[in-house]
This record gives structure tokens, sequence and C-alpha cells, in this order.
């Protein structure tokens, strides 16, 4: 984004600031990089903090209905502490690592109307001031990448995915929401379920993927939810015959058989724990980026390639393409991709705008 100048809290003729991400997207766990530029103003200035903080465009659940907010679900301080002089031009270059569970926003290229940015914050003299946004693109781990894929070759087809403020009961879960994924079941499965829900819940080791279905109702009776869970290793990505280990889940999940496999799940019925998020002293936002227990190494998972020997026919990518083409343009019903950027920019700047110091 074009520099810009802060005009808040520092007032006319303050410092601009544009942060620069370096190209591509990263995967959860991975590492975040990229050059923030600073642009004096009329004055010398101490610069004594430049933060970045994660954001994500989340939906909660209230008694009365839905609604959406802003959560900041990590905060990293790349720098600070000097002074920038009157029109000097200054560089400050940061690595950071994602948090595992942050949630995937592309698959194949293809987007699946996950917003996420990177909000650049600039404290001089006490003041601070929320400068530049960028979006952020996260594309999944090769074992998240393989189990989608096997999905679509099943036949499950892409219906949405949306961020739930929550959490899931008797997880690992550490952000205060999750990714969810539905799915239109696969014609095998069409007659017991209405729509499938995928939760993928990374960490260091490996993976929690969480599955729920929507029950059809028999004859004499009304339909419910299933919900199960599975551990699969970042190693597995490459090991396993993800179409037969996913179909087993998926009979597991709609209860044609009580086991399956040596990827036990850990039981069902697990509850998903909804607050309000706009309640006073809520606590929405993550805090600090230390919580999330950052190995070093992360960019270690391997790359998306040498799949070829895995899949046989049209995955997860294709049905996206072809099933989500309009939900592809992101959340906010109607806009082409080029406006995104702007209406989170906006979105965000609103639903967080706090004014002056933290």
């Amino acid at each position: 984004m074009v520099f810009k100048k802060l005009l808040g809290a520092m007032g006319a003729g303050g410092p601009s600031v544009d942060t620069v991400l370096d190209g591509g997207a990263v995967a959860p766990g991975g590492i975040l990089s990229g050059q923030v530029h600073l642009q004096g103003g009329g004055t010398d200035v101490e610069i004594e903090h430049i933060g970045l903080d994660l954001i994500a465009r989340v939906e909660a659940e209230h008694e009365d209905g839905e609604s959406e907010g802003a959560a900041v679900f990590d905060r990293f301080t790349v720098g600070g502490g000097f002074r920038l002089a009157a029109q000097e031009r200054r560089s400050v270059p940061f690595r950071v690592a994602l948090p595992w569970e942050t949630p995937v926003t592309e698959l194949y290229g293809q987007p699946l109307g996950i917003v996420l940015g990177v909000r650049t914050e600039l404290a001089v003299a006490g003041a601070r001031d929320k400068g530049d946004l960028d979006p952020l693109t996260v594309r999944p781990l090769p074992v998240q990448e393989a189990v989608l894929e096997a999905l679509g070759q099943l036949g499950f087809g892409f219906r949405s995915a949306d961020l739930e403020y929550g959490h899931i009961g008797g997880t690992g879960q550490q952000l205060p929401f999750y990714q969810e994924i539905e799915l239109t079941p696969a014609p095998q499965y069409a007659h017991a379920v209405n729509e499938i829900e995928l939760t993928f819940l990374a960490t260091p080791a490996g993976m929690e993927v969480v599955l729920e279905a929507d029950k059809r109702g028999g004859l004499f009776g009304s339909g419910h939810d299933a919900l199960t869970r599975f551990t699969v290793s970042h190693q597995d990505a490459f090991a396993l015959d993800w179409n037969t280990e996913v179909d087993g889940w998926m009979q597991q999940l709609v209860g044609h058989r009580a086991s399956y496999g040596s990827h036990a799940s850990y039981g069902s019925h697990a509850a998903y724990g909804h607050g309000d998020p706009y309640a006073a002293g809520s606590g929405y936002g993550h805090g600090g980026a230390d919580g999330h227990g950052h190995a070093a190494g992360h960019g270690g998972h391997g790359g998306h390639g040498g799949h070829e020997g895995r899949h046989s026919g049209p995955g997860m990518g294709t049905a996206i393409a072809a099933g989500a083409a309009g939900l592809a343009v992101g959340v906010v019903g109607g806009l082409v991709a080029a406006e995104i950027v702007d209406e989170v920019g906006d979105f965000f700047e609103g639903d967080e705008e706090d004014g002056g110091e933290d």
C-alpha cells in the first residue's frame, strides 16, 4: 500500500508508514517477512515502537443472531527506539512466525472467502496510531492440502468458509476463533448428511482434524449433529493414501462403523464455546505473541509438489473454482477482488477504532 500519513494521534506533519510484505502466500507456522518503510514528517520524532497486528474478520453467534467483528490474533514488536529525522526515509525489516492455527485463505490460488490483514502500529512520543493495513494470504500446509484434495476427489463440494468466534471443547485450540469449512456431501453420503463442517487445528507436531456432520433425520426422527476428531502428523502428508483415509473418517462420522484405522478419534459431540466478544471485558484479542510457543524452523514442512502419485482426478481446488466462484471475491457480498483490501481496511479501522493510546 502507499505511504499512509499518520494524522490521528500524532497530528498533521507526522511520519508516514508503508508496510510491504514479501511476495507469495505463507503457510501456518511459517515465516512472514517484509519491510516497514518510514517517511519522516515535518519535524524529528522518536520512534518508540513499531508493531504488527494480525487481524481476522470473525463471525460471532449471539442470542439475537450473528454479528461480525475484527479480532487481533497475534501481535509482534518489530522495531523502535530510534530517532526519525524530518523527511528521512528508513526501512525496518522483519521476520515473524505465524501462529500454527492461522486460517487458510486460499487453495491452489482460489480464495476461500477468509479475510486476514496485517496492520502496522507506530508509537511516537507516547501516542500510538494504527497506520498501514495489508492483506495476508495464507496457503495450506501439505497435510491440510492432502485432506482437502481427497475430499474433492471423493465428491465433496466446497460451499463456504468462515471464521467462528469461540472454542471447540476438548481440543488444543489456541486462538479465540476457529476456521470452519463447509462442504456439500459426496453422493454416497448425501442420504445420511446435509452438510459437513471441517476444522483444522495445527500444531508444530501435526494436526487435529475436526469433522462435524449435520445428519439427516429418519422416517420417524429428526436429524442431529455428529462430531468426531482425528490426529495426523505433518509427515503423513506424503505417506498416506488420503482418499482411503478420509473416506474412512467419513464412514465413522456418519455411523457406518464404530472405529477406523490407526488415527484414533477423540470422541464426539464436543461443545462449541460461543460467547459475546463484543461485551465489555470480553478479551476479544488474543494477546501477546509469545503465547503460541513458536518453535524454530517453522518453514520446514516441505513444498506442495510431488503429489502426482496420490491424485487421480479433480480435487477440492476444482470444486472451489467451480462451486464457489461467487464466494471467492470475499465475505462482503458484491465486492470484486480488487475492492477487498479497501473494504477490509475500512472495516478494521471502524470496528477497532480506539483513538490514541491502547
